[in-house]
């Protein structure tokens, strides 16, 4: 796990190519005559002309040259989102290794929230070293449920290069958001008690505020890791009925009647 979020932007990204190859097979193939005359001639213009305007700027056409569906064999890609993810991949990997990450700042910072959603589910394909995890960061502040989850969910990229305390920071967000958090990826291995702590004072905020518990805060604590009074306090809201019903499984008993 890479914790150093002040990595040298001048050193190169990790890309994982063989990731890259196969979703640009995939992709091809999935293109009809029309689309697959236009990918060619971006891809031969970016080819001659690899910079951060033409990047953008065939970027910005991706929804006007392909019809937009779900992409097949990935996990919750559209075309379009792959599009524009492989485009940049194409440009940073014509790139040298120094300029590599400030291309990706800069393409990322010009980007639209679309454009910005498919260079987040792109993060862990494009930088396996974890040299962007100050960029991710800075995108995890976003108010955008969709942006946000791009980042969170579906991707190891948090799991492998958070800190714990980031990664904390990204679960309690999700669950604000009512966000699926069954699908950050390396959650169970991030179980611990200070999440717990964290998840268990959610929960009191919550109901002091009479607000509907999160959906997903079962899934956030290791109830194997509770203290004999936190277990306690559980129990107690169970039977007090202010628990939803899914929390009786894990607390290892029965629904009140």
């Amino acid at each position: 796990m890479n914790t150093d979020v002040t990595a040298p932007a001048s050193a190169a990204l990790d890309m994982r190519h063989d990731c890259l190859n196969e979703q640009r097979r995939n992709f091809t193939q999935s293109l009809d005559e029309t689309e697959r005359q236009w990918w060619d001639s971006a891809q031969a213009q970016l080819a001659q002309r690899p910079d951060a305007n033409t990047a953008a700027l065939l970027s910005g056409q991706c929804k006007r040259n392909l019809k937009e569906r779900a992409q097949p064999g990935t996990d919750g890609w559209s075309n379009v989102e792959l599009a524009r993810a492989l485009l940049l991949a194409q440009v940073l990997e014509q790139q040298p290794g120094a300029e590599q990450v400030p291309l990706l700042r800069q393409l990322f910072l010009w980007g639209d929230d679309q454009e910005k959603i498919a260079t987040l589910k792109a993060l862990d394909w494009l930088d396996s070293r974890g040299l962007c995890v100050e960029l991710a960061l800075q995108a995890g502040r976003t108010s955008n449920s969709q942006v946000f989850a791009a980042l969170a969910l579906d991707t190891a990229y948090p799991s492998r290069h958070y800190d714990e305390r980031a990664f904390n920071q990204m679960v309690l967000k999700a669950l604000g958001m009512g966000l699926d958090v069954q699908r950050l990826i390396g959650l169970k291995q991030r179980h611990g008690v200070t999440l717990n702590q964290l998840a268990l004072d959610l929960l009191d905020e919550q109901l002091a505020a009479e607000r509907t518990v999160s959906a997903g805060l079962p899934h956030v604590i290791a109830f194997d890791l509770l203290s004999p009074a936190q277990r306690q306090r559980l129990a107690g809201l169970s039977q007090q009925r202010r628990l939803p019903p899914p929390w009786h499984e894990h607390l290892g008993g029965a629904s009140p009647n």
